[in-house]
């Protein structure tokens, strides 16, 4: 199985356009590494490839992704997209996938009902992108030789259907983790998740390569930083610090490669000299980057 880190940042990547925290500030400055939204490719032979999630700069990720490049005049090695929530950042870039070619669209029946909602996406002409909706721990092919199963995790409903109250723990088909399996491997996206309960670890114990939700350092990062009024939490994601954070939770498990992606620009884990990275890394954890590969 060969996994490609399209892209690591969340909402905005880094620098975010509007952002001028010191962050972003040092990414436009060369200092530390820019980051382009979320979002990974994968392949099971190298040749066929499927795209979880698709990001509004999918179309640079897929330039700069040599592996996804078309091989005739016109193609492309792209037989699927998965979509693992409804999010902005994870479903912008189908509008990029719109120029007549055919691919096959997954995602959860609750999922699918929001982008139908969107009169923009009709532009994915329905003779060639055959929508199939996925129904949560039912294994099926994503790709050739490449098996996907969809669990739940907690997450919330995307920002722009929130009411005025939002549950952020809900358990659904709202935001889902994906299992890949291929080759006799197995690794896990998890790009989304608000708590990490026991039943979660369970699941994801075990696997070769978990690419985990590292959103913020801490749950109060961005009021700390003067960034925004919400904490990690309340936006859907697990901080990955502290006695109740993701890295704590996750410490006892058996796993291959744990990785740390959808990284927000006012987390300390985007610099590479940072303390917090050097505690990560000390932890077991890599922070991944545009263009990381990875073999499971």
């Amino acid at each position: 199985m060969r996994i490609v880190i399209l892209g690591t940042g969340a909402g905005g990547g880094l620098p975010q356009w509007n952002c001028g925290c010191p962050n972003c500030g040092r990414a436009r400055d060369g200092l530390i590494p820019a980051m382009s939204q979320s979002g990974i490719a994968v392949s099971a032979n190298g040749r066929d490839w499927a795209l979880i999630n698709a990001s509004p700069d999918l179309r640079g990720q897929l330039q700069a992704t040599p592996a996804l490049a078309p091989q005739a005049l016109r193609g492309t090695p792209i037989r699927s997209v998965l979509v693992s929530n409804g999010d902005i950042d994870h479903v912008a870039g189908l509008l990029t996938l719109r120029e007549g070619q055919g691919f096959d669209l997954f995602a959860t029946k609750a999922i699918h009902a929001v982008l139908a909602e969107n009169p923009m996406l009709s532009a994915l002409d329905a003779r060639l992108v055959r929508r199939a909706e996925v129904a949560l721990d039912q294994p099926f092919e994503l790709a050739p030789g490449l098996t996907a199963c969809l669990f739940a995790v907690p997450g919330k409903v995307p920002l722009y259907l929130e009411g005025e109250t939002v549950e952020t723990g809900l358990i659904g088909e709202q935001t889902v983790g994906v299992e890949l399996t291929a080759n006799g491997r197995r690794a896990c996206y998890v790009p989304g998740c608000a708590e990490v309960p026991d039943w979660l670890k369970q699941r994801l114990a075990g696997c070769d390569a978990l690419l985990f939700d590292g959103t913020l350092w801490t749950d109060d990062e961005m009021i700390r930083a003067g960034l925004g009024a919400k904490t990690g939490r309340r936006m859907g994601h697990v901080p990955v610090s502290g006695a109740d954070g993701s890295m704590a939770a996750l410490a006892g498990l058996a796993l291959g490669q744990r990785i740390f992606v959808h990284l927000n620009n006012s987390n300390p884990l985007v610099d590479p000299g940072s303390p917090e990275r050097a505690l990560a890394r000390a932890e077991g954890w890599q922070v991944g980057h545009d263009g990381l590969e990875i073999t499971p």
